[in-house]
């Protein structure tokens, strides 16, 4: 039995992970060259940066033990001098998508852009492309997109969708040609800066001076549409005046435009219509962080499983002891 997911991103790829341990296959498609999403991450030669989410925090219990997991496998560490708290991937934040990719069927460079149903199946289709046939597919978008997908399914779950309103950011990633002169490796609630990170902290990390530097939504909305570069510059300068430094040459700089940042807000949605055999997941579902999106795509897959098996009983073993192992 095979199952479409919209999306690789850290939900979808949690979804296919849950969905593996009930022998349901899961093939991810996502418009995107390579893992990360929200957990995106560049490393070259003028250095590393997390340019997507600069660490997470695991609070839930079934977060907590896939946390703990990521750290035997070695792909996740404490951030010993970030926030309280605060765990990141080794040697990046791309590296937990990296390593979830490496056991699931994941199709980059692939938009799905339409999804129909016949006497078959479900179907995905985008340019140039066209898979199927699916016992079901399953949205791991940001809720903009997710809700033109489900448009034309499902009125009802689009519209949950399409209540959700993601918050447009501007990033900054940064090197100097010396170290700051500064104490702190996370400044954070400094407008016009949401954050601002000492990636070069972060263990497993290249020792030449790295910074992230994220604007806040106020200043990000008016703002969204500028050239990258004057955005670059712009917030340099609002960091070395939050941080009253003086600021070595930079050896690198260079603004990303995030448009679908972070979901306004947490709710606690399970989208999933047996019927239709049609389900969403995603930080807009249950909350704006790493933890949030991976526990909805693991609902959303616990969902899924039982809808397709029954109950519990008519699962295979495997399953069924991952199943209690997690409770």
């Amino acid at each position: 039995m095979r199952v479409a997911i919209v999306g690789a991103g850290i939900a979808g790829l949690a979804c296919a992970e849950r969905l593996a341990d009930y022998q349901i296959d899961a093939v991810l498609f996502d418009k995107g060259k390579r893992p990360g999403g929200r957990l995106s991450s560049l490393s070259i030669e003028e250095g590393a940066w997390d340019f997507g989410a600069p660490y997470l925090v695991a609070r839930d219990p079934l977060f907590s033990a896939k946390a703990a997991r990521w750290t035997r496998e070695g792909v996740l560490a404490r951030w010993w001098s970030g926030p309280a708290g605060a765990m990141v991937g080794t040697p990046s934040m791309g590296a937990l998508v990296g390593a979830m990719c490496d056991n699931l069927d994941v199709r980059f460079r692939t938009h799905v852009n339409r999804t129909f149903r016949d006497d078959t199946g479900w179907h995905v289709a985008g340019d140039g492309f066209q898979e199927g046939p699916f016992y079901a597919v399953l949205m791991a978008t940001p809720a903009e997109q997710a809700a033109a997908l489900l448009s034309l399914h499902d009125l009802a779950m689009a519209s949950e969708a399409a209540s959700v309103r993601s918050v447009a950011c501007w990033t900054v990633m940064a090197s100097f040609a010396e170290p700051l002169d500064i104490e702190t490796t996370f400044l954070s609630d400094s407008p016009p800066l949401s954050w601002a990170a000492r990636d070069n902290t972060k263990p497993d990390r290249p020792d030449r001076e790295c910074w992230v530097i994220q604007a806040d939504a106020a200043w990000s909305r008016p703002n969204l549409e500028r050239d990258a570069k004057d955005v670059a510059n712009d917030l340099l300068e609002a960091f070395r005046q939050q941080t009253n430094a003086d600021l070595p040459p930079t050896t690198f700089l260079k603004a990303h435009r995030w448009r679908y940042a972070r979901p306004r807000g947490e709710q606690d949605l399970l989208l999933w219509n047996e019927e239709r055999r049609l389900g969403a997941c995603g930080d807009w579902c249950r909350a704006p962080t790493i933890e949030g999106a991976w526990l909805s795509g693991n609902a959303l897959a616990e969902t899924v499983a039982r809808s397709l098996s029954g109950n519990i009983g008519d699962l295979p073993c495997e399953a069924v002891n991952s199943a209690q192992a997690a409770e």
